[in-house]
């Protein structure tokens, strides 16, 4: 049990190789280091207040690229610093350990595993959900580069191919991708899931690495206009595997609540004026370091007008890890996760 615990929940290099990355970004953005606690331990709200938040880079968390250009926070007396990290890494770490306050990030099996072996984190918020829709932001691509033989033309041919998804069979894409299986009668364990980055699905698509891949928007659109895949099958609509999460210290203060005040003001920005207006995509532009024309041409995601965290949906995720083997031990309970 002690091995298991060092395995899972303190893999120390990644974290402090993350911490310096956020810290260096932070000097030259800034002028000021990120410290290694989670902000000011007074009075909380107090204007400028700075609430350092590491991203992945997704139109799934573009209410936050939003309150951000709004002003939002600004109005809330928050001085917000965003820092990139990468799809698959386990982000958690940096918000339990105190290197930022938040993470906007998918949720993987290592934020379970953490949980369950005491990581100190909560859910916060949900981000952008399948709209079940065509065309959809999260959807199954299919490579057209396969010999006609080899030919994919449902979901069910998918039995025993390689599937790209950032993070592999524990990433946050695998859940969409085991929903969108047992549409069909498959799951995790009846496809075979590949480890590959969201920036290069393009090229494992293309070379017949894999024959199908999971990304998250907006390069689902970007594989499809370099003609190298085509849309398979949608998640069910309300699938959602990103959303906020908030470390112990900040999630019990009054600067978190505005914090999410602000957010939910960019959703409804969102749901009222779309994301698709030359204004918005130049702010997803400069958030995601994603082309323009690339984001007008992507599908919207959906937001819970208060970016409720779906409980249901958090169960389901862990369910689909579990049955696919990648988590052991007793499930951790939901609303242990959720603020």
């Amino acid at each position: 049990m002690i091995f298991r615990l060092l395995c899972r929940r303190i893999p120390l290099l990644p974290v402090l190789a993350s911490a310096v990355a956020l810290a260096c970004a932070g000097c030259a953005n800034s002028g000021a280091g990120l410290a290694s606690g989670g902000g000011a331990d007074g009075e909380a709200g107090e204007a400028g207040e700075k609430v350092r938040v590491a991203h992945v880079p997704s139109t799934a968390f573009a209410p936050l690229y939003v309150a951000e250009a709004e002003g939002y926070f600004e109005e809330a007396g928050l001085d917000v610093r965003l820092r990139k990290v990468k799809a698959g890494q386990d982000a958690a770490q940096l918000a339990a350990y105190g290197y930022v306050e938040a993470v906007a990030t998918g949720f993987s099996t290592e934020l379970f595993e953490g949980v369950a072996d005491g990581l100190k984190v909560k859910v916060a918020a949900s981000m952008g959900e399948s709209t079940g829709k065509d065309p959809s932001p999260t959807v199954l691509e299919v490579s057209k580069r396969l010999p006609d033989a080899e030919k994919v033309a449902d979901v069910e041919d998918l039995r025993g191919r390689k599937v790209a998804v950032a993070g592999g069979g524990g990433g946050a894409a695998a859940y969409p991708l085991d929903a969108v299986l047992r549409k069909s009668g498959l799951t995790l364990r009846d496809v075979e899931v590949v480890d590959v980055p969201s920036t290069g699905m393009r090229a494992a698509l293309a070379d017949g690495r894999v024959e199908a891949a999971m990304p998250l928007a907006p390069f689902a659109t970007a594989v499809e206009e370099a003609g190298v895949a085509e849309p398979l099958a949608a998640p069910p609509e309300g699938t959602v595997a990103t959303g906020l999460l908030f470390g112990y210290e900040f999630a019990g203060r009054v600067t978190a609540e505005k914090f999410l005040t602000a957010l939910r003001k960019g959703a409804s920005d969102l749901r009222d004026k779309g994301a698709s207006s030359r204004e918005r995509v130049e702010v997803l532009a400069k958030a995601t370091g994603r082309p323009p024309e690339v984001l007008r041409k992507t599908p919207a995601y959906r937001w819970d007008e208060q970016l409720t965290v779906d409980k249901e949906q958090l169960s389901k995720q862990q369910d689909a890890y579990r049955d696919a083997g990648l988590l052991d031990g007793d499930p951790v309970p939901i609303d242990d996760m959720v603020q």
